[in-house]
Order: structure tokens, then sequence, then C-alpha cells
């Protein structure tokens, strides 16, 4: 990869494991905690497509109780766990290795920021809460400009405040959509592919995968 100035990460499923708030709970849930939890966020992405088709925008938060409440119903989980599940998704464990590879990815002249559909209020907490707040130079929302990704108006985000180039950008995620709105966008898009996926068909394949963000070093 030449000539990248800045790091861009996606933060759900990419930095942070988002079935850790319902693997937290898997003695209550019992051994349907994975299936739910994989439902729960299918429901939350769908939400949100189907949002930004409609026009009809709630901020990431909402979406998340929205999806949530359809996934208790669906996996018949008691009501009072809500607030629990809620809580938790407001500080998701972040994947083992990420902690160490911002830390030297900081050493390099690089911009580095998360490129998110969460809120910023939820996006401060996720990082401070696992103490990683002071290895980001920004935490863009979606919520700047009101519709989820894969608009391009989300990718516009870092390269109108960087004033670069947009194949300046490495871009990362874990979601094959996502690899594939920003590399259609123009990113270097880099997808991190934990779980041996396949890739969609969506006009766009990355010239990088990684297993972990451990790899990532060898790119930059």
């Amino acid at each position: 990869m030449k000539n990248i100035k800045a790091i861009i990460f996606d933060a759900y499923g990419t930095l942070f494991d988002v079935n850790s708030a319902a693997e937290k709970c898997q003695d209550k849930i019992g051994d349907k905690w994975e299936n739910f939890a994989n439902f729960w966020r299918t429901t939350q992405l769908e939400y949100t497509w189907l949002r930004s088709l409609m026009k009809r925008h709630r901020d990431f938060w909402q979406i998340t109780e929205d999806s949530l409440d359809k996934s208790m119903k669906a996996f018949d989980i008691d009501s009072s766990m809500k607030n629990e599940l809620m809580n938790l998704y407001k500080v998701l464990s972040p994947f083992e290795e990420v902690r160490e590879t911002l830390k030297i990815l900081r050493k390099k002249n690089l911009k580095l920021a998360i490129l998110s559909n969460g809120t910023p209020s939820l996006l401060n907490e996720l990082v401070r809460s696992n103490n990683l707040d002071n290895l980001f130079d920004d935490l863009f929302s979606i919520e700047e400009v009101g519709i989820y990704k894969p608009d391009s108006n989300v990718y516009k985000l870092p390269v109108n405040k960087y004033q670069i180039a947009k194949n300046e950008i490495a871009f990362l995620s874990a979601n094959t959509w996502d690899v594939s709105g920003g590399g259609n966008y123009g990113y270097q898009s880099i997808w991190v592919n934990r779980n041996n996926n396949i890739f969609d068909n969506l006009d766009y394949k990355p010239d990088n995968q990684i297993k972990n963000l451990s790899e990532l070093i060898n790119l930059i």
C-alpha cells in the first residue's frame, strides 16, 4: 500500500466484538446466546439500511434498542434483561490484538480514526471504557451527515477533515458491504476477515484482506 496518510477503522465488528454483550450474559441466555447475538446484529444493520432508504433517520442507539426488542421476542428472552444488554453494548470488548496494533501504528506519521454508524457519545464511551481514547485523532460519526453507511456522504467525512485524496486513506472493516462502500468511494479498503467468510458481490474487491489487525502492520 502506497501514499497512505490516514488509517480509518470501522468500529462495530472490526475493532469491537459486537457479540460480546450477549456473550457476557450467556449464563442467563443459555446456549442460544450466539444465535441471538447474530440475529440482533443482523436486525440492527437491516434497520440502518431501511431507515436510510426510507429517509426516516434514528440514531444508532435507538436502532440498537429497536433491534434488541425484536431479537428478544424472537428468542424468547426475558424483557428484564434489556437494560443489562443495552448497558453492555456501550462497553463492548475490543478484539485482543487491537490495543497493541494501535500503539504500533500510533508511532507512525499517520492519522488514526474511527468512522462509524455509532453516535458520538457511544463512540466516546466505547473507546474510553477500553482505554483506547488516546490512540485516535478523530471519531467520525454518521450523525454528522444523518445517513448510514454505505452512503458516500459518510466516507467523505475524513477526506474533508484531513484534506487528503480518497486513495490516501486505508480503510478497514470486517463488514464486506462496508469494505465495498469505502472501496467504491475511492478508499484503499482492507477486509478484516476474522471468520473465513465469503466476500459479497458489490462491484468492489479489496486488494488486501487480513485475518486480524496485527497483519495490518506488514501492509502499511
